[in-house]
């Protein structure tokens, strides 16, 4: 049976696409709202802004798009329209309520840590039952440089007064991939929309299929079978 290289003292978990399904969401409402401003934004190209915090996806888009497309536009709309499909759509990913408790059971601490502001964190939370079950928040804002920069996941470790390298990282993107390994912690990449590079293969402890294989891994790793 696969074990990690070290009993985790901690469980880092991304949002979006990893607890819950809220990429697909952002990827509807994101190139709906293009279209809708007159530009076309492909998939492939959406893609490549998975993970990356909000400075990082306003250049790749002016590179895209012209240095003035109106990009404050654009984004108020894709707010808009995710904010009226996370009412009625938002779900978490399958196994996470399982894993919380799995860790709260085993008195392993978990922390989130995203690209994603304080507000959407909370109100995601907020909306599926979950607040309070994290010792703390890393979301953007609180770091100098976002992913695929270690920063992040380095400030996660720093709150919970733990070496990073004793601590799990769960990803489903490139960049969160390369942001959790970088800063040295055991990346377990559980893909969402996009399955990994064969590069990005070398950085994961292993990928998984979701968070059920997640907690089984860790149970086992843990010595709480």
């Amino acid at each position: 049976m696969q074990r990690l290289p070290r009993a985790p003292k901690a469980v880092l978990f991304d949002m979006d696409g990893l607890m819950f399904d809220t990429e697909a969401l952002y990827r509807d409402a994101t190139i709906t709202a293009a279209r809708n401003a007159g530009f076309e934004l492909p998939l492939p190209a959406y893609l490549e802004t998975i993970g990356l915090p909000a400075s990082s996806v306003r250049e790749l888009l002016l590179a895209r798009f012209g240095k003035n497309a109106p990009l404050e536009d654009l984004w108020r709309q894709a707010s808009e329209l995710f904010t009226q499909m996370v009412q009625t759509d938002l779900r978490t990913k399958a196994g996470l309520p399982e894993i919380l408790s799995f860790l709260e059971e085993a008195r392993i601490p978990s922390a989130i840590v995203t690209s994603s502001d304080r507000t959407a964190v909370e109100g995601h939370l907020s909306a599926t039952g979950l607040q309070d079950r994290f010792q703390t928040i890393v979301a953007y804002g609180d770091y100098g440089v976002g992913k695929p920069h270690p920063a992040p996941y380095l400030l996660a470790a720093e709150r919970l007064n733990l070496p990073i390298s004793e601590c799990v990282a769960l990803e489903d993107s490139r960049n969160g991939v390369l942001s959790a390994s970088g800063a040295g912690a055991m990346t377990i990449m559980v893909p969402d929309l996009v399955q990994p590079a064969p590069d990005l293969l070398g950085r994961c402890a292993c990928v998984l299929a979701d968070l059920h294989a997640v907690r089984d891994l860790i149970a086992i790793s843990s010595g709480h079978e």
